[in-house]
Protein backbone atom coordinates (compact mmCIF):
# COMPACT_ATOMS: atom_id res chain seq x y z
CA UNK A 1 0.00 0.00 0.00
CA UNK A 2 1.44 3.91 -0.70
CA UNK A 3 2.55 5.52 2.21
CA UNK A 4 0.74 8.07 3.28
CA UNK A 5 2.57 9.37 6.74
CA UNK A 6 -0.55 12.06 6.88
CA UNK A 7 -2.61 9.63 7.10
CA UNK A 8 -1.24 7.60 8.98
CA UNK A 9 -0.49 9.74 12.36
CA UNK A 10 -3.82 11.48 12.16
CA UNK A 11 -4.85 7.54 12.41
CA UNK A 12 -2.01 6.86 15.03
CA UNK A 13 -3.34 10.09 16.92
CA UNK A 14 -6.69 9.00 17.10
CA UNK A 15 -6.51 6.02 18.21
CA UNK A 16 -4.12 7.61 21.06
CA UNK A 17 -6.52 9.90 22.29
CA UNK A 18 -9.36 7.82 22.44
CA UNK A 19 -7.79 5.38 24.45
CA UNK A 20 -6.76 8.46 26.64
CA UNK A 21 -9.94 9.44 26.73
CA UNK A 22 -11.18 5.94 28.29
CA UNK A 23 -8.31 5.66 30.48
CA UNK A 24 -9.60 9.45 31.84
CA UNK A 25 -13.38 8.42 32.48
CA UNK A 26 -12.24 5.04 33.85
CA UNK A 27 -9.86 6.81 37.00
CA UNK A 28 -11.40 10.46 36.94
CA UNK A 29 -14.90 9.88 35.84
CA UNK A 30 -15.33 6.68 37.94
CA UNK A 31 -13.61 7.51 40.73
CA UNK A 32 -14.85 10.95 41.33
CA UNK A 33 -17.68 12.44 39.04
CA UNK A 34 -20.16 8.90 39.06
CA UNK A 35 -18.39 7.41 42.84
CA UNK A 36 -21.70 7.88 44.07
CA UNK A 37 -23.49 5.83 41.50
CA UNK A 38 -20.82 3.01 41.90
CA UNK A 39 -20.91 3.03 45.87
CA UNK A 40 -17.72 1.27 47.16
CA UNK A 41 -16.22 0.64 43.41
CA UNK A 42 -15.40 4.08 42.81
CA UNK A 43 -12.71 4.53 45.29
CA UNK A 44 -11.73 1.42 43.96
CA UNK A 45 -11.60 2.77 40.18
CA UNK A 46 -9.67 5.79 41.46
CA UNK A 47 -7.26 3.47 43.11
CA UNK A 48 -6.66 0.37 41.39
CA UNK A 49 -8.83 -0.11 38.70
CA UNK A 50 -7.99 2.67 36.73
CA UNK A 51 -4.15 1.18 36.82
CA UNK A 52 -5.55 -2.22 35.57
CA UNK A 53 -7.42 -0.38 32.84
CA UNK A 54 -3.88 1.53 31.77
CA UNK A 55 -2.50 -1.75 31.34
CA UNK A 56 -5.13 -3.10 29.27
CA UNK A 57 -5.10 -0.24 27.12
CA UNK A 58 -1.33 -0.52 26.31
CA UNK A 59 -1.64 -4.15 24.80
CA UNK A 60 -5.24 -2.60 23.06
CA UNK A 61 -2.13 -0.02 21.75
CA UNK A 62 -0.01 -2.24 20.56
CA UNK A 63 -2.43 -4.31 19.05
CA UNK A 64 -4.24 -1.27 16.82
CA UNK A 65 -0.67 0.01 16.28
CA UNK A 66 1.06 -3.40 14.82
CA UNK A 67 -2.15 -3.53 12.70
CA UNK A 68 -2.11 -0.06 11.35
CA UNK A 69 2.06 -0.20 10.68
CA UNK A 70 1.05 -3.47 8.44
CA UNK A 71 -1.62 -1.41 6.88
CA UNK A 72 0.62 1.34 5.64
CA UNK A 73 3.69 -0.68 5.37
CA UNK A 74 5.85 0.95 7.84
CA UNK A 75 6.41 -2.03 10.15
CA UNK A 76 9.35 -2.93 11.31
CA UNK A 77 9.60 -6.39 10.55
Amino acid sequence: MKKDLKKYWKRNLTYLLSLLAVWFMVSYGAGIIFKDALGGLGFWFAQQGSIYVFVVLIFVYVFLMNRLDKEYDVNEE
